[in-house]
Order: C-alpha cells, then sequence, then structure tokens
C-alpha cells in the first residue's frame, strides 16, 4: 500500500514539469482527470494480471466514465504518464507506454483491426503524443519522439525525432531536419 501511494504521489509530481497551470499537489489529486483514471489503471492492471477480467474492466469502465479517459486493464504504463486535458485518449490491451510520457486530449494508441497478440504501439521514454493524434498497430515509438496534433503513425519512428501528417513522416530526425514534400520544417 505504501508503495502505491508513493507511487501516486510520483505522478502528482510530475505534472508539475509539464503543466506551468498546477499549482498544489491536491488540486492535481482531485481535479485532473489522468490522475483518477490512472490510479483505477494501477488498481485495474493489477487485477487483469491476476486473471480478475471481469472486474478489471469494470473498474476501467467506471474510470473512462468518470474521466474521459479509456485506458484498457492490460496495458502496461510506465512512471510519470500525463494526459493533458484527457478526454477521449485511449490507450489499448497490448499498448505499453513508457516513462515521462505526454499525451493531449484525443489521442490514441489503437489497433489496426481484428490481430491477435501485440497489436498496440509499444511508446519509448520522453515522447510527446499531440492531441488527436492516431498511433495504430505494432510499432515502436522511440524515445524522445514527437508526434504531431492530428497525425496518423502507421510505422515505428527514430530515435529524437518528430512525426507529422496523414499518414506520419519524419521531418526531423535526432538534430537532422528532413525536407518533406517542398517544404521545411
Amino acid at each position: 500500500m505504501i508503495k502505491f501511494i508513493k507511487s501516486i504521489i510520483e505522478e502528482i509530481d510530475s505534472v508539475f514539469d509539464r503543466d506551468p497551470a498546477a499549482r498544489t499537489r491536491m488540486e492535481v489529486l482531485l481535479l485532473y482527470p489522468h490522475i483518477k483514471a490512472l490510479i483505477a489503471h494501477r488498481i485495474a492492471h493489477k487485477l487483469y494480471l491476476k486473471k480478475r477480467y471481469f472486474l478489471a474492466r469494470l473498474i476501467s469502465n467506471i474510470a473512462r466514465h468518470r474521466t474521459g479517459i479509456e485506458i484498457h486493464p492490460g496495458a502496461t504504463i510506465g512512471k510519470g504518464l500525463f494526459i493533458d486535458h484527457g478526454m477521449g485518449v485511449v490507450i489499448g490491451e497490448t499498448a505499453v507506454v513508457g516513462n515521462n510520457v505526454t499525451m493531449f486530449h484525443g489521442a490514441t494508441l489503437g489497433g489496426t483491426g481484428n490481430e491477435k497478440g501485440k497489436r498496440h504501439p509499444t511508446v519509448g521514454d520522453n515522447v510527446v503524443i499531440g492531441a488527436s493524434a492516431k498511433i495504430l498497430g505494432n510499432i515502436y515509438i522511440a524515445s524522445g519522439t514527437k508526434v504531431g496534433a492530428n497525425s496518423v503513425v502507421l510505422k515505428s519512428t527514430s530515435p529524437n525525432s518528430t512525426v507529422v501528417g496523414i499518414p506520419a513522416e519524419e521531418i526531423k530526425k535526432g538534430s537532422k531536419i528532413i525536407h518533406l514534400n517542398e517544404y521545411a520544417i
């Protein structure tokens, strides 16, 4: 129980690095929907691992209705996930989310169809996923990647890259800017 409480305090503290509007721990705990969704997910995930699927999904479903954030209890979530404005975020069953990931409203870590096994993305550490971005399939979003708002990512990325568009293309690889369709970004 102490470990669980410490992990929630760490989640709350991670907000202050990424949200200048955050003022107090109590405000973040009570008023930030992603904290409620993460608490519910931590409980549901433990139940899911113990094959208590119905109860895990029930907790997940209640959290979705209360927060607007849907995290499947089978998803693996690292430390410091920050979901800014949360509404409409979906994280699928076999998704893996690294540490210190920032997601904005409407972002999806989803599948592409009726595949079996690993069918959702794996997201590395320190990734930023823009509003309404869709990351689909069993792909790897490398650490340090920035995914532009409304992008649809269908293939794995390079570390520290920036991807934008439908389908998403890398416009920056590390510190090198790539020319895309006559426009340099």
